[in-house]
This record gives C-alpha cells, structure tokens and sequence, in this order.
C-alpha cells in the first residue's frame, strides 16, 4: 500500500500572547546570573490594563515583528553584559523553536545587582 505524502495541510495555528509572555520569562530565568525578573517596575494600573506585560515582560506588535523588552536583577560578581547577551540569544532560540514568528528586537533592562549569597560563588 503506498502512502501520499505530496499533500499540504493547510491552516491556521493560534496562540496567546500568554505562551510567548511565559517563554520570555522561563527563558530570561535560567540563565546562570539572572537573579530574578523585576515584577515592580511597571504601576499597578498599567499590569492591570496592559495585556502584552507580565512579571517584567512587556511585547510590542509591529506588523508582522514583535519587540520585547525583559528588566531582570544579576547577581553581583558576573558580566552584566554577557548576562544580557546570554538573555537575549536564549529568548530568540526559545521563541524561535517554539513558534514562527519574527523578531523585531530584544531589549534586556538590568535594573538592579543582587548582593544576596545564593549567587553559586
């Protein structure tokens, strides 16, 4: 019996802005250095209201490109700038491997230093 495998299926997959919200953040936290995504830079009217922005993600629609922007603490002692470098390449692979979708940009926001001793030195 042989198999068509010449066809296309074609169609629409949807998803909500909370999946690629979640993706951002998982992906901005398991980098070694990032202390804790910044939850309290936005008011409290503003999460409340704005649908593209949870715990210190916030999404930005151009067209057919999304921009995010991420505010993360570090821990003191490692490179802010290769922890940023090292948030934004993990954000674009997560998002990349997950749905097909194009980015626009990626800003990382490093708000604060964490002095705590949790930081693995």
């Amino acid at each position: 019996m042989a198999v068509n495998n010449s066809k296309t299926i074609k169609g629409n997959v949807a998803f909500k802005k909370d999946l690629i919200l979640s993706v951002i953040n998982l992906a901005a936290k398991e980098i070694a250095g990032v202390s804790s995504i910044v939850t309290n830079h936005a008011t409290v009217l503003s999460r409340w209201f704005n649908k593209n922005y949870q715990d210190g993600v916030r999404l930005s629609y151009q067209k057919e490109k999304i921009s995010v922007d991420v505010y993360i603490n570090v821990f003191y002692g490692f490179n802010v700038s290769e922890i940023a470098y090292r948030v934004q390449e993990n954000i674009k692979n997560s998002i990349s491997s997950m749905i097909d979708v194009n980015i626009d940009r990626i800003n990382v926001h490093v708000l604060g230093a964490d002095f705590s001793n949790d930081n693995g030195f």
